[in-house]
Order: structure tokens, then C-alpha cells, then sequence
């Protein structure tokens, strides 16, 4: 992954795909005068930049490394891109030993960058299985020292991909989390698939760090009320968008306003309408927009407040 940017053909214009996401046509020359120009966006391509934000807010949970079309962007020019929207920042965050290492490297390099470092709980049971577990959490400690990491993440528990025999690794490797953030005083970004209660269970014996974000918050109503007594954070991406979602839009206006984020856990859950389509940090004013009518809150409003939960929970980026 790249960092620097490079000066665009032109700006980011609402309505057309920023230059650094658009696909060449088939058999099209990507250098010379003569060059056929690029399609703008196709169906299975990036999306079109929506109109920006009128206050600018933050992505607290996005994968930069992890590619969803056919160019390797670099992450300079998809900061540009999500600023041209409104999107001011990003947290950046690891999901294996690779992507924390990079996550860890990247956010010394520009301001726009915060950082997450975890091993995913699809990890756990691999780096379990070759004896290699404990080590893994050990560098993911030292990676998490970093000034400008301020969240272990993403850890938890997915009983979806993860079967019955990796149950046991998953936990072991979570509550090594738990413990690493409470220690080290960072925040705790949370993958949480299928797994509600145990989640809950655990944060409550083990004793949750300060700051607990539930990303990509997939409960309903019920476990929105138990964020809201335990003062966690929940993190809405596009998932909210959906026609299929409703439980996601409850839970919505039952979470407290003061414990609200937003996300894009890009390249995946682009909102609707471009479910399907890879997702980018410059998409994210399309789930904005769908949480305001929802809440029924002005734009401004709830953008305010996204940035300032937001940064309660991970400090400022300056």
C-alpha cells in the first residue's frame, strides 16, 4: 500500500467516481496524451462521490490495505478523495500480524490517520493451531504502544466463519486484548458475529477497558440498551442502509446519542443503493445521510456528534 499522494486529473466532483478508483476500459492505454480517458464508474465499480458533508466527520474503522477493485489506490489520494466528501479522517485498522505492522508504520505519516492493531478472531484459531498465538499477541502489545495507534482492534468473537473446535482460541485471544487495552489505556474495537451474549459476557467478567466501540454494530434494540447502560460505543456502517436491516434502525434510535459512530469497514458493506459495489472512506456521507433520516436529526447535527463521540473515543487527530 502506498502512502503519497499524487495530484489528480482534476478535483473530485459529486456525482463521478474520483479519478484515483476509476477502471480503465478493457484494452485502454494508461499512459499518453492519446489514452482513451477511464470510465467514470460501471456497476461492480467504485462509487460515485456523494455530495460532501456539510460538517466533516470521521471513519472510525476502515481497511486501507485490503483492496475492493482493481486499482491499489494509494492511501494519500483516498484521504483526498474521503476529505472531498467530508470525511476528515480514518482509523486504519490491522486484522493479522501483516496489516498491524503496516497499520503501525502508516499513521506516523499522515495526520488524516489514526490506528487500530488486532489479530481478528479468525485469526486466532490458525495462529493457534501452529503454536504461534502468544507470540502474535506479543508483538500486537508492542505495536499497540504507538502513540498514534489508539485502539486494540478489530478482536472479539465470530462463531459464523469460526467453528465449535475455534471457539476456545477466539476467547483466549480476545480476553488477551481486553487485557492489552486496559493496560496500555487504548481503546476496543470489537468484531462481533454471531456472538452477542458471549461478547457481553466476557467484557463484563474480564472488565471492559474505558472506551469499548462495538464495530459494525449488528444487534438489535436489545443489545443496543446494554451498550447504553455499559457506556459502550456502537459503530453503524452501511449495513444501516439496508432494505433488509430494520433491527440495525432500531437499535439505532435506541442507542444513546452520545455513544453513536459511524463507519465504512471498506471495501465491504457498501451502503445502499450501492450495495455490492466495493466500498471506500469517501462513500460514508451516503450512511450518514440515511442515520440522520432515521433519527430525524438535521445533517449538521448528527455530524457534530459523530465527531465529537468519535474523538472521545480515540482523541484528536491533530
Amino acid at each position: 500500500m502506498h502512502l503519497s499522494s499524487h495530484s489528480s486529473p482534476r478535483p473530485s466532483v459529486p456525482g463521478e467516481t474520483p479519478a484515483p478508483y476509476r477502471e480503465p476500459e478493457p484494452g485502454s492505454r494508461s499512459e499518453g496524451a492519446d489514452a482513451p480517458q477511464p470510465r467514470l464508474h460501471r456497476r461492480g465499480g467504485y462509487p460515485p462521490l456523494p455530495d460532501p458533508l456539510p460538517v466533516p466527520v470521521i471513519d472510525n474503522h476502515t481497511h486501507f490495505d485490503i483492496h475492493g477493485g482493481a486499482a491499489e489506490v494509494p492511501i494519500g489520494q483516498a484521504l483526498d478523495a474521503a476529505e472531498a466528501a467530508g470525511v476528515a479522517g480514518a482509523v486504519q485498522v490491522g486484522t493479522d500480524l501483516a496489516s498491524s505492522r503496516l497499520t503501525a508504520a502508516v499513521v506516523d505519516q499522515d495526520p488524516r490517520l489514526l490506528g487500530a492493531v488486532a489479530l481478528h478472531p479468525n485469526e486466532a484459531p490458525l495462529l493457534a493451531a501452529a503454536g504461534l498465538l502468544d507470540d502474535a499477541l506479543a508483538e500486537i502489545e508492542a505495536l499497540a504502544a504507538g502513540e498514534r495507534v489508539r485502539a486494540l482492534g478489530e478482536t472479539g468473537l465470530d462463531y459464523f466463519r469460526t467453528g465449535d473446535a475455534g471457539r476456545g482460541s477466539q476467547l483466549e485471544s480476545f480476553r488477551s486484548h481486553i487485557d492489552i487495552a486496559r493496560r496500555l489505556g487504548k481503546a476496543l474495537q470489537i468484531h462481533d458475529r454471531d456472538a452477542h451474549d458471549d461478547v457481553v459476557a466476557t467484557l463484563l467478567a474480564d472488565g471492559a477497558p474505558d472506551r469499548v466501540v462495538l464495530h459494525c454494530f449488528s444487534g438489535g434494540a436489545e443489545l443496543a440498551r446494554r451498550c447504553n447502560e455499559q457506556g459502550w460505543y456502537m459503530s453503524f456502517a452501511g449495513t444501516v442502509t439496508f432494505r433488509n436491516a430494520a433491527n440495525l434502525r432500531e437499535a439505532l434510535l435506541t442507542a444513546d446519542p452520545a455513544l453513536v459512530l459511524v463507519e465504512t469497514d471498506a471495501p465491504f458493506l457498501t451502503p445502499h443503493p450501492h450495495r455490492g459495489r466495493p466500498n471506500a472512506s469517501y462513500v460514508m456521507p451516503t450512511t450518514v445521510r440515511a442515520m440522520a433520516e432515521v433519527l430525524g436529526t438535521p445533517l449538521d447535527t448528527l455530524c457534530t456528534r459523530l465527531t465529537l463521540n468519535t474523538e472521545a473515543v480515540y482523541g484528536r487527530w491533530d
